[in-house]
């Protein structure tokens, strides 16, 4: 760990990848890979919990109250509350949004899925999101990890990007091709 960086983004990966051994040794993988999705979607949507976890000045008793609170409302497995304790204790909780999602990546890498960006002009339907999805998935002759987003800002068509292919068929980028090529004219 680089002395200058602090907490660095490999730091980030060494917690997460010893939680993936963890889970993976006790059977628990798929469990603790949902309740990692839950508590990142409790930081990105209560901007209350995010403040406090992220605040340097709050204590280590506190913290543990609240993660012993949300472990034992949402039923956690041990494992991941003990790990949630291990890194309030060793100052390291500030760091969980980075931890978790890591670790979700991990899950993902080993399952053998690819990650791809699907942004559309036009809000799309679970079922339409679900065909552009298997159509990847034969394309690309692996499983998809599709993350959805409606991006107004295309004006339409859309973009997928998978690994270092991205496919854009929007509006906004055929704008900007004709934009360029008039600007060299």
């Amino acid at each position: 760990m680089s002395k200058d960086k602090g907490f660095s983004l490999t730091s980030a990966e060494r917690y997460s990848l010893a939680l993936y051994e963890l889970a993976n040794e006790s059977n628990l993988l798929e469990k603790i890979e949902n309740q990692s999705l839950s508590i990142l979607d409790l930081i990105s949507k209560n901007k209350d919990f995010s403040n406090f976890i992220k605040d340097p000045t709050g204590s280590k008793e506190n913290l543990l109250k609240v993660i012993d609170s949300i472990s034992e409302n949402n039923k956690f497995e041990n494992l991941l509350k003990n790990f949630l304790s291990f890194l309030i204790v060793k100052r390291r909780f500030f760091y969980i949004e980075q931890i978790l999602k890591s670790f979700i990546e991990i899950c993902s890498k080993k399952r053998g899925e690819l990650k791809a960006e699907l942004r559309s002009a036009k809000e799309l339907s679970s079922d339409e999101i679900s065909k552009i999805n298997e159509e990847l998935s034969q394309n690309f002759s692996s499983k998809i990890k599709l993350n959805y987003k409606h991006d107004k800002s295309l004006i339409g068509g859309l973009v997928v990007q998978v690994g270092s292919i991205m496919v854009d068929t929007s509006i906004k980028n055929k704008l900007q091709q004709i934009e360029n090529r008039m600007i060299e004219a």
